[in-house]
């Protein structure tokens, strides 16, 4: 809950002061939302009946189930909501106002004028919870203009819509100096000097606008870019990555994190039930926050925005699908018109998944953070190593090796299938990295919280499967012994898997891994000449060094 929130609780004397939670972005953006051309949508009943009305809607056959539960009419069908080109998020758009590089005067100048153009048109407003425990909660804003009803729908379902539980739960949350998130969005918006749309982000001020980009994933990540700035700012670690918990009768919990890009695997490891081994809850597999204090994690969705292509049509995962975009549709037998899930019309087809798909769900783990486990698709790595000290187990997750996937609309050349370093699996932060670093090493420094590499590509040729992966997160469920020194790397060990042997006397072999050690390396220095003013700490250059003179 926010201390200043800016819901008509401020005298004219404290707004005229130097108050921290207004900035001209801000103050700009907010003001928009009490125009006469804003009407405000705040139940999904009416929200679903605008999305279903809208033209360019697809009403399936199809029910959506706990309805009653979701605020949805009995009757609700499953919708779709189909786009052009663009059918993932836009990195190149995103500009942090506070950005050395960035001319932020301009940008606001821009945005002034595309919330003048908006005014011209009649938008709907809505507002939501991110974070689903008293301990964080957080109050958001959106404006969509009308011919986005199922962008707006689709807001609502993914974070948690205000009904009576949860203003009573918001109004018994945890204060911070923070005031509400504002998100203003326009996708008809359009500018030659950004043809590939913009998203402005005043992330120490909790406003963003998102201009010319249709994609869902633009308005659930810029809402989570300043909520995980706000639990930044405020003791918690940011995640983007899932969170499960094995619990035991005989002994403590064990609370494990996964942090990986879309396609990584991390939503697999979250949710999978390991055979009925063992008694599991699952927090969230996208988005959640970790105290600093006392290690319990807070969610901060209730749904999951996930890739149709993962389930055939048909199964059980599907009966959760509430709303979708760009996918397919077809007509069956009966002639009902039924989803085609694969990704026939275009990559990353997504659907707004409810929380009852996952049985065993919660908003808070109230337990420490045990472990986490960086997921890497480097096929220098052996099935999983474990990183023994603070400082290389931060370092890592800094230089996280991963590839990309269609969740994400690469703009310009870049090879998708490029070794690429991303920090704490996180293209979301808009605050300094170097800070994202030290919130990782307290857990690992202060909270004893473990940590592991697990690769979910290949080793030597050979493709490490989803039961590889499951079976070395058993192990470490099971606290099995048998690591061993990862060859002459200190601080790093490995867990030797049948079919998976590592050769530390193969030259090739050294030589590759000795290679990604050095892309590692080279990042960091390129990263700190890239910003001279936020440089990363000379540690992780020293850490690195040690390992490639182990190799040398």
């Amino acid at each position: 809950m926010v201390v200043m929130s800016t819901q008509g609780c401020f005298a004219e004397t404290e707004i005229r002061k130097a108050n921290p939670i207004f900035s001209q972005v801000r103050t700009t953006v907010e003001t928009a939302f009490y125009a006469n051309n804003m009407v405000a949508v705040n139940d999904v009943t009416t929200a679903y009946k605008l999305a279903a009305a809208n033209p360019t809607t697809i009403v399936t056959d199809l029910p959506i189930i706990h309805t009653t539960e979701l605020g949805l009419p009995a009757d609700a069908k499953m919708l779709v909501d189909n786009h052009g080109a663009v059918v993932g998020r836009t990195a190149a758009a995103r500009h942090l106002i506070g950005d050395p590089k960035e001319d932020s005067e301009e940008l606001i100048k821009v945005l002034r004028d595309a919330l003048y153009e908006g005014s011209k048109r009649k938008f709907y407003k809505t507002q939501v919870v991110v974070g689903l425990d008293k301990d964080f909660m957080l109050k958001a804003h959106l404006a969509v203009p009308v011919g986005f009803e199922m962008n707006l729908l689709s807001y609502l379902l993914n974070f948690q819509a205000i009904n009576e539980e949860y203003q009573e739960l918001y109004a018994n949350s945890k204060q911070y100096p923070e005031g509400d998130i504002y998100l203003y969005a326009d996708p008809e918006w359009q500018d030659d000097k950004y043809p590939n749309g913009l998203v402005i982000i005043d992330a120490k001020h909790n406003v963003a606008a998102v201009l010319g980009l249709r994609y869902f994933g633009e308005f659930k990540k810029g809402t989570l870019t300043l909520a995980w700035a706000t639990a930044h700012r405020n003791g918690y670690t940011a995640c983007h990555g899932g969170a499960k918990a094995f619990h035991f009768k005989d002994k403590p919990d064990k609370v494990f994190a996964f942090y990986g890009l879309s396609g990584s695997g991390k939503s697999t490891l979250t949710h999978a039930k390991h055979g009925g081994k063992y008694d599991i809850t699952v927090l969230h597999d996208d988005a959640f926050v970790i105290s600093r204090q006392d290690g319990s994690s807070v969610a901060l969705e209730p749904a999951y925005f996930d890739k149709t292509n993962d389930y055939l049509p048909g199964t059980r995962e599907t009966t959760y699908f509430t709303t979708l975009m760009n996918v397919g549709v077809t007509l069956n037998k009966e002639g009902k018109k039924v989803l085609v899930t694969e990704d026939l019309r275009n990559g990353n087809g997504r659907t707004i998944k409810s929380r009852y798909s996952s049985l065993n769900r919660v908003d808070k783990e109230a337990s420490p953070m045990d472990a986490i486990f960086w997921i890497m698709k480097d096929d220098s790595l052996p099935p999983i190593v474990r990183l023994e000290n603070p400082t290389a187990a931060a370092t890592f997750g800094v230089t996280l090796a991963t590839k990309r996937s269609n969740a994400e609309n690469v703009v310009g050349a870049a090879d998708k299938n490029a070794l690429v370093i991303e920090p704490f699996a996180d293209p979301f932060r808009a605050y300094s990295l170097s800070e994202d670093y030290h919130d990782f090493k307290e857990l690992f420094a202060k909270r004893n919280v473990a940590c592991y590499i697990v690769n979910t590509a290949a080793f030597n040729g050979i493709d490490i499967n989803k039961e590889v992966t499951l079976g070395v997160l058993e192990a470490v469920v099971n606290e099995q012994e048998g690591w061993q020194q990862f060859g002459k790397l200190e601080d790093l060990s490995y867990l030797p898997i049948e079919g998976y042997p590592v050769d530390f006397t193969d030259q090739d072999y050294l030589l590759k891994l000795k290679t990604r050690l050095e892309i590692r390396r080279d990042w960091v220095k390129a990263y700190n000449e890239a910003h001279p003013t936020d440089t990363l700490p000379a540690e992780i250059l020293t850490e690195l060094e040690r390992l490639l003179q182990a190799l040398a």
